[in-house]
């Protein structure tokens, strides 16, 4: 559920330092990520309109998570629609995951419901990729 890593650290670290099975692993991280997504998508608005209304860290920090997911998601929206999303979080990338998708999905309007379909669908595909990486790593070493 940490930012920035997510799954792509998870995975890796549990079957590489923690030697989980490679599904056991997958598991626990898709899950973790859709227990966010699930959280961020229900009260990002709120908490987000909170911090930057009382804190000038707050202010500054959404201010510039919103311009970077603006930046980043606003042509493959306008492209691909919701869709985008669910690639978005896909690509086994830091900082492309459900934290940085629940943000997308807030600044551009997609359904709670959806968001959170897209998110978890991407976050599944990014766990497939992140763990196909991952046992080819393990067994190089």
């Amino acid at each position: 559920m940490v930012p920035i890593t997510e799954l792509r650290g998870s995975i890796p670290i549990g079957v590489g330092l923690l030697k989980m099975p490679v599904w056991s692993a997958f598991l626990f991280s898709v899950l973790g990520s859709f227990i966010i997504a699930f959280i961020l998508v229900c009260f990002l608005d709120s908490v987000s309109t909170i911090l930057m209304s009382k804190t000038k860290w707050g202010n500054k920090f959404f201010t510039w998570l919103f311009d970077r997911t603006r930046k980043r998601f606003e042509k493959k929206y306008h492209k691909y629609g919701n869709i985008a999303l669910m690639l978005f979080v896909a690509i086994p990338l830091p900082v492309t995951g459900a934290w940085t998708g629940a943000a997308a999905a807030f600044l551009f309007g997609i359904p709670r419901k959806k968001a959170i379909l897209y998110i978890t669908l991407g976050s599944i595909i990014a766990g497939v990729i992140v763990s196909l990486i991952t046992i080819g790593g393990v067994s190089l070493f």
